[in-house]
């Protein structure tokens, strides 16, 4: 080329340097991501699987984002952290969770549920088989649970407040005390009873009924209203994510390693069958309507649970606010 350029006159020279700076100017300009930040509920595990699956995979530069993924935890308010800046929208553990937030006055609103099935379930010991099998019998729960799925056992089932006892997120009590059941979620504790030696059945909620979403796309209003073509890219990112996923989980795995040390091979593997097997993602309304979808009915499912069950007053919070199909109703990422 240096040689090419001594044997060009000065005039030349000129021109071809004018021209090359016209096409420079011409030329579009290379577009950089967006960044965007979703922060999950808990250390990375293949609950979140169809999220890392998208990083993994450029499905999220695809659509010109540039998204990070930051670890939730018991100890991380993830909804203040929204709130201050830190995270653009955040992963709900249900939709009942948020539509609770909302009615405290953070202005919240579900866009995408990548669950269409709750994985809370009650795990007994052999001898129990069934909800009504638990009536008057010693239940481990979170304190959590007394504003989810306990007053719905309640009222469904008969459960009684003198039946509960504190649950520390330990399966050691419920393997050392036949008597004993316990919450958990469908893709883990049932997993480290197994590990134990105990044999178990496993009482899945949203078998029975239970109305709740999970694993929630939700975001502030403010978001939704100012960054609209980037929440619908995050969404649609996210859930061909999910599909990607459940086909080959290999790349999310490993993004999941990454950030969660303790996570193991075993355990991935163990989650990823039980959500297939369950229908988590793929179920019900996401057969026809596609990965992600939030329907009217459903929504309102949740939200009469929490109102019928008084887990939230109407009069502070209206259905419509709680929620909004816009992301997802055309969506169609069929499984």
């Amino acid at each position: 080329m240096k040689h090419f350029l001594k044997k060009m006159s000065k005039s030349s020279a000129v021109i071809a340097g004018a021209l090359f700076i016209n096409a420079m100017a011409i030329a579009p300009a290379a577009q950089a991501e967006e960044k965007f930040v979703y922060m999950t509920n808990w250390f990375a595990e293949a609950e979140h699987g169809g999220f890392y699956q998208a990083v993994a995979t450029g499905i999220y530069k695809k659509y010109g984002l540039d998204v990070t993924i930051k670890m939730g935890g018991p100890q991380v308010n993830i909804i203040q952290l929204m709130a201050a800046g830190q995270a653009d929208c955040v992963m709900g553990s249900s939709d009942l969770q948020m539509i609770q937030i909302r009615e405290g006055g953070v202005p919240v609103v579900n866009v995408a549920a990548a669950f269409q099935k709750d994985p809370q379930v009650l795990i007994t010991h052999e001898d129990v088989t069934s909800l009504e099998g638990l009536k008057d019998k010693p239940i481990l729960i979170a304190q959590s649970a007394h504003q989810g799925f306990w007053p719905w056992l309640k009222a469904k089932y008969g459960f009684t407040d003198a039946q509960a006892r504190p649950y520390t997120f330990n399966v050691q009590p419920f393997v050392a005390d036949k008597n004993l059941s316990q919450q958990g979620y469908l893709t883990s504790e049932p997993f480290a009873i197994q590990k134990a030696g105990v044999k178990a059945n496993v009482l899945m909620f949203s078998d029975k009924g239970y109305p709740a979403y999970a694993t929630t796309i939700t975001c502030m209003d403010k978001t939704v209203k100012e960054r609209k073509a980037s929440v619908a890219a995050f969404v649609k990112g996210s859930m061909e994510g999910w599909k990607s996923y459940l086909q080959d989980p290999a790349p999310g795995n490993a993004l999941i390693k990454k950030d969660n040390s303790e996570m193991t091979d075993e355990q991935l593997a163990y989650s990823v069958t039980k959500l297939k097997e369950a229908g988590m993602i793929t179920s019900g309304d996401a057969q026809k309507l596609g990965i992600g979808i939030i329907t009217d009915a459903r929504a309102k499912a949740s939200y009469d649970m929490l109102v019928s069950t008084k887990l939230i007053d109407p009069s502070k919070v209206r259905l419509s606010e709680t929620y909004t199909t816009e992301f997802v109703k055309n969506l169609k990422v069929l499984p």
